[in-house]
């Protein structure tokens, strides 16, 4: 048990030492959440909103500036969480298969990465909903956190996924802000006539956006959003786990590892250690 332990351990703090060498990733927590939010609040009207949330089928009139600042939160917990998780992934995947060719175990890899990104992901929904609150008080902080953090988990998710398939850099960070811009902005009801439209349904933070415009502006339950968005995340998890798992996969089939005979040297052999170029 403390073998196991110990080796969760020290993938955790290797894990948690990529995020934090990610300087532009933490530049953008600390000023682009608040930036974005304190600009929606002042630069868009207040006048009132009116939409209907398919949740719940309650028609919600929040000012616009407000419903703003939730689609902007959910846009910059998505673009921050899956730009973290890419960069992690992307630069640290020769690390980890040189690691599991080495025998360390995966299971203990997957895990700490899971624990950096939910650690990850719970700061930044955190900082979110404060900063989103700081002018007026959602209905339901807790549940907007939980929302916040759920759909950040879906793109950190997400992330891993790019991070494993895509070859260059530019086309994982293109593909994660793409698809997040497109993802909130049609389900903003202030900027597109399709947000009560059945298509959204099928977005990936679809339940995210439903359960935090019920917490934000309605005392309204939560749950069946949040249920759909842990659907999405659960896809997408999986979906980063197994190519995770192909990344990191043996350089040898184990048939042929099998039939290779193990080496070993000659009594009184010297063996020639390789130094790098």
């Amino acid at each position: 048990m403390r073998r196991h332990w110990s080796l969760f351990a020290t993938a955790s703090r290797y894990a948690l030492i990529g995020h934090s060498r990610n300087r532009f990733a933490m530049l953008l927590v600390v000023l682009y959440i608040p930036v974005w939010i304190a600009l929606a609040y002042v630069t868009i009207p207040d006048r009132p909103a009116p939409f209907r949330l398919r949740a719940t089928g309650e028609v919600l009139n929040p000012p616009g500036n407000h419903l703003t600042q939730i689609t902007g939160a959910l846009n910059a917990v998505t673009l921050i969480a899956g730009f973290m998780m890419f960069a992690a992934t992307f630069t640290g995947g020769a690390f980890d298969r040189r690691l599991a060719m080495a025998g360390y175990p995966r299971h203990h890899l997957v895990l700490a990465k899971l624990s950096a990104l939910t650690l990850v992901c719970a700061a930044i929904a955190a900082y979110a909903t404060a900063a989103a609150g700081f002018a007026w008080s959602p209905r339901q902080p807790l549940m907007l956190a939980a929302a916040l953090f759920c759909a950040a988990l879906t793109y950190g998710a997400l992330g891993v996924v790019f991070g494993s398939v895509l070859r260059r850099e530019v086309e994982g960070m293109f593909a994660i802000l793409m698809i997040s811009i497109i993802d909130v902005a049609l389900q903003n009801p202030l900027s597109s006539s399709g947000s009560d439209s059945a298509v959204v349904r099928f977005l990936p933070s679809y339940g995210a956006v439903q359960a935090s415009m019920s917490a934000a502006f309605s005392t309204a339950p939560v749950a069946e959003g949040l249920a759909i968005q842990l659907l999405w995340l659960l896809v997408a998890a999986l979906a980063g786990f197994m190519v995770f798992r192909r990344r990191t996969r043996d350089a040898l089939p184990p048939e042929r590892k099998r039939r290779a005979p193990a080496y070993t040297p000659e009594p009184g052999a010297v063996t020639e250690r390789v130094r790098p170029n």
